[in-house]
């Protein structure tokens, strides 16, 4: 069965093997941050609807799950934000109902979180990772770039509610971007806020594939571990791809799997196969198909050559 809302399972940094649920149109978000390994959002919105029907996406999860696959997480995530969805409790109350040994994370930029309703229909997720990279207004402005009404003051006070009434795990995610947030004065006021949430883990994050912008820049290892030491408490610097979980695949969903997920966010080829498992020979074959197919294209980074979709990003202004 091909599947148009299920990505992976995939090798993730944080949750292991991952089987992905993309709920939302490549690039629909409530924020345009800079450093998007997904490129600029396109449409920029904070309208919660159904954008894609829920009952296929209940069809797609309860075909996949009914064949018991060896997993560490599902995961609602992909290219935008999927609290966006409004059906995203019903599916996670779909999952913990008929396949309960399966622990389902959210990763969200926790923008919507002041919505009752939407906190209402996480609350059933075994783990929520949220976001919050900036406390200062303007900070937040440079670099998470919201839609029009959405705060640092209100991304913080829906993080404050929802820690108070989540039962599960709590793992912040702060990104940094080097001449941004990684000032002293703006990590203190992170770690004064965060203490108001007390999430289970706090994870610091920076630039690992290219950005929405092409200005953004990593952080410094050794500048990163002293923001985690200044954070203090659970922090950690979020560490590199999990590997030798061999994800086995005929050759032509290797193809499909490949696409699935260089649409997602660029990739290197080392990212490719510890990701999904792969051997390296395998994916530089499938990635020669794509290529000739004239379906993703290589680029040129800092960190060496990616492979992003055709058309994937506009360029620069």
């Amino acid at each position: 069965m091909a599947y148009s809302y299920l990505f992976g399972p995939v090798c993730s940094r944080r949750l292991g093997t991952s089987l992905g649920i993309d709920l939302v149109p490549l690039k629909t978000c409530t924020l345009n941050c800079v450093y998007c390994e997904c490129g600029r959002t396109t449409t920029l919105t904070g309208e919660r609807r159904e954008y894609v029907p829920t009952d296929q996406v209940i069809a797609e999860v309860d075909e996949y799950l009914a064949k018991n696959p060896d997993l560490d997480y599902v995961t609602f995530a992909g290219s935008g934000e999927p609290t966006l969805h409004s059906g995203i409790g019903e599916i996670i109350s779909f999952i913990k109902d008929r396949y309960p040994h399966y622990r389902v994370a959210v990763l969200t930029n926790g923008t919507l979180l002041t919505d009752p309703d939407v906190r209402a229909a996480l609350m059933r997720a075994d783990l929520v990772i949220p976001s919050l990279d900036a406390v200062s207004e303007e900070i937040f402005a440079e670099i998470n770039r919201p839609c029009p009404g959405i705060t640092a003051g209100d991304l913080l006070e829906g993080l404050r509610v929802f820690a108070q009434e989540f039962t599960g795990e709590i793992w912040l995610e702060v990104f940094i971007v080097r001449g941004l947030n990684d000032i002293e004065e703006e990590i203190l006021r992170l770690k004064d806020a965060i203490s108001t949430i007390n999430p289970d883990r706090i994870q610091v994050n920076t630039l690992d594939r290219p950005g929405a912008e092409i200005w953004v820049r990593p952080v410094q290892p050794l500048a990163l571990e002293r923001i985690t030491s200044t954070l203090g408490g659970s922090s950690e610097v979020i560490g590199a791809a999990c590997v030798g979980q061999a994800l086995p695949q005929k050759a032509e969903e290797v193809v499909d799997l490949l696409f699935a997920t260089i649409r997602r966010r660029p990739c290197t080829l080392d990212d490719l196969t510890a990701t999904l498992g792969l051997r390296p020979a395998e994916v530089t074959k499938c990635l020669r198909i794509l290529e000739a197919e004239g379906r993703v294209e290589p680029i040129r980074e800092e960190r060496g050559v990616f492979y992003r979709m055709v058309g994937a990003r506009p360029s620069p202004e």
